[in-house]
């Protein structure tokens, strides 16, 4: 199906919003008015640039208190509909939004709200414009879009038709299977919105919360099944208003934009990119640092060995079990010191996930490849941190050995050096910190391209503000990432990235890497005397877990044991130990972490 967005959902001038619909691959528009209003061009030449970038003007809004009204106002509306109809000509638009009103001079009084939108629509017809209406969730007499139905039905005008939008329909909790009710001919038009489940007003809801479908709460499929059953075969457009949106930079938002409705039309079945399965593992976390000598010196201390050396760039494999970190010396800026530059996904079709990514507008990152280097396909995620699919042995049928892919580590050379004995060692999870207009963004990212399930978004307090976190992975855990992103754009407490190591004994690898010479965050007594009031320790337990900062949480399923290493540059190493199937991430100790590497490194993020 064609696809549209409104200008609204976008930033900047009206000419950067038309680009940005454009370069993402939209069809159309949707002209919002004040973008209308405020942009130096006139309709003729709005028309034509928005025909140059291949895109349709498929709706003019909001036409806003129209229906319901005293003689004398509605003959005031019709003479400023007149106008707004005589304006959509020059557009080239012939489809016009009307709000259901919300003026307190409104009526409640359907058959004539239907006798005077049946006038609208006739007016709206002299002008070749059809007239699409929709109730707000907040409308002062019609709020659900059963009731605009019945409305329109009543008016019996071939110009007048309905618009459906998710986020009204969603947000009152109707019932969207009724829309198959109505004619699909009297679809006019369908916008759609997704939002995060919050207990607010619902015009301040609409107005700074919604987003694209997949970041929020909403089943917006369901409802799209329902319209699509109906009959409807106009385009998927979104309109979407968003404080971080009307922010962020207008090219970004309308590629995000793109990838909800690709990925939307996936899973109502009205597209098929190309399909890939999820990761099936951490194949590596590759560190970029100008001086590894600190970084290195905590992979020491964890029992770590650099087991590996890359043959042409100066990259050391480090390892532990199954945990791999690539320690990348060279090209890290000095401010930043040590970062989490890259993660290498394993993948039993690295060439198929690469197409997907493709295909959902993830930028595919061009690599300098040396003759004999394994190859790697990689994609950007939208914090920058690029993404490499790694082949996984396939298994061969039965009696013959596995199918073998080319492998990331033939680019490395063995140096000779072992690990400790660590066979339970592996990422048990990777933190990434997301830049603040990108977090829902992230989220979509990792759903639609990757295939990792989101799990509900987590609020923890910082000293400085709140943090926003939410955690996206396969359903075996096999491969988890969380993002993570502070309350406003000034805001640094989520700058820090980190690599959580899941072992089988974490009071044994703590022991082994203060020992070593490493440093464990410490954790106030506070924290551990609060842990005794809550919950019931061995002797001697809660002693060993205020010495090496161990912190500890319960959920229906188990137990998490974690602690800290100090952290360099950007970036610092968690301890952890899931016993009986634990799902979470520690989340209640999280505040706790914040204050005390606030209160070691004077903590900002990094």
């Amino acid at each position: 199906m064609r696809t549209s967005i409104a200008t609204v959902s976008l930033s900047g001038s009206l000419t950067e919003k038309l680009t940005a619909a454009s370069l993402a691959g939209f069809d159309g528009v949707e002209i919002f008015e004040n973008d209308l209003l405020a942009s130096p061009l006139t309709p003729e030449e709005i028309r034509a640039r928005c025909a140059d970038l291949g895109l349709t003007i498929d709706l003019y809004q909001p036409m806003r208190d129209i229906e319901a009204l005293p003689e004398e106002d509605f003959a005031r509306a019709l003479r400023r509909a007149r106008h707004k109809f005589e304006l959509m000509r020059r557009l080239g638009a012939d489809t016009v939004l009307v709000c259901s009103s919300v003026s307190p001079h409104a009526l409640d009084d359907d058959d004539l709200a239907a006798e005077q939108l049946s006038r609208l629509a006739g007016l709206a017809e002299e002008h070749g414009v059809r007239v699409a209406y929709e109730a707000l969730a907040w409308g002062r007499h019609i709020s659900t879009y059963d009731h605009a139905w019945r409305v329109v039905e009543a008016a019996g005008h071939p110009a007048l038709g309905t618009c459906l939008d998710s986020f009204h329909i969603l947000s009152r909790g109707s019932d969207p299977k009724g829309i198959e009710d109505i004619p699909g001919e009297k679809i006019f038009f369908l916008q759609l919105a997704d939002a995060p489940l919050l207990a607010m007003d619902v015009l301040q809801w609409s107005r700074h919360y919604r987003c694209f479908p997949g970041q929020g709460g909403f089943d917006v499929a369901g409802l799209v099944r329902h319209v699509l059953r109906a009959g409807y075969d106009g385009p998927l457009s979104l309109e979407v208003f968003n404080d971080v949106f009307r922010q962020s930079e207008a090219r970004s938002t309308a590629v995000d934009a793109r990838r909800s409705l690709l990925t939307l039309q996936e899973t109502v079945g009205l597209a098929t990119p190309p399909a890939s399965s999820p990761p099936t593992g951490i194949a590596f976390a590759e560190l970029v640092t100008p001086d590894a000598a600190p970084v290195t010196a905590v992979l020491g201390a964890l029992g770590f060995a650099r087991t590996a050396r890359h043959r042409g760039k100066p990259v050391d494999l480090w390892q532990r079990g199954e945990a791999r970190v690539l320690v990348h010396t060279g090209p890290a800026e000095r401010r930043d010191g040590t970062r989490l530059a890259a993660v290498g996904l394993q993948s039993p079709d690295p060439a198929g996930a690469a197409r997907r990514a493709e295909a959902l507008l993830a930028p595919v990152l061009p690599r300098r490849r040396a003759p004999g280097d394994a190859p790697l396909e990689a994609v950007a995620a939208p914090d920058g941190t690029e993404l490499f699919f790694c082949a996984t042995e396939r298994p061969g049928p039965p009696g013959r050995q596995p199918t073998r892919q080319p492998d990331w580590r033939a680019d490395f050379e063995d140096t000779g050096e072992e690990a400790e004995d660590g066979a339970a060692w592996r990422v048990d999870h990777l933190s990434l910190a997301q830049p603040w207009h990108q977090f829902d963004e992230a989220t979509l990212f990792h759903r639609s391209v990757l295939g990792l399930r989101p799990q509900e978004s987590v609020d923890v307090a910082d000293p400085y503000g709140l943090l926003r976190s939410r955690a996206v992975t396969t359903d075996d855990g096999a491969v988890r990432i969380v993002l993570t992103v502070g309350a406003a754009p000034t805001d640094d407490t989520a700058h820090a990235q980190h690599i959580a190591l899941a072992t089988d004994d974490v009071v044994a690898a703590a022991r082994r890497f203060r020992v070593a010479g490493g440093q464990l965050l410490p954790i106030p007594a506070n924290y551990h005397d609060d842990l005794a009031a809550r919950y019931e320790f061995a002797d001697g337990e809660l002693e060993t877990y205020r010495e090496l900062g161990i912190l500890y949480d319960r959920d229906a399923h188990g137990t998490f044991r974690h602690c800290y290493t100090h952290t360099v540059g950007r970036v610092f190493f968690e301890l952890v130990q899931r016993d009986g199937g634990y799902r979470g991430y520690g989340a209640a100790g999280a505040p706790v972490r914040l204050a005390a590497q606030h209160a070691v490194r004077g903590f900002t993020g990094g």
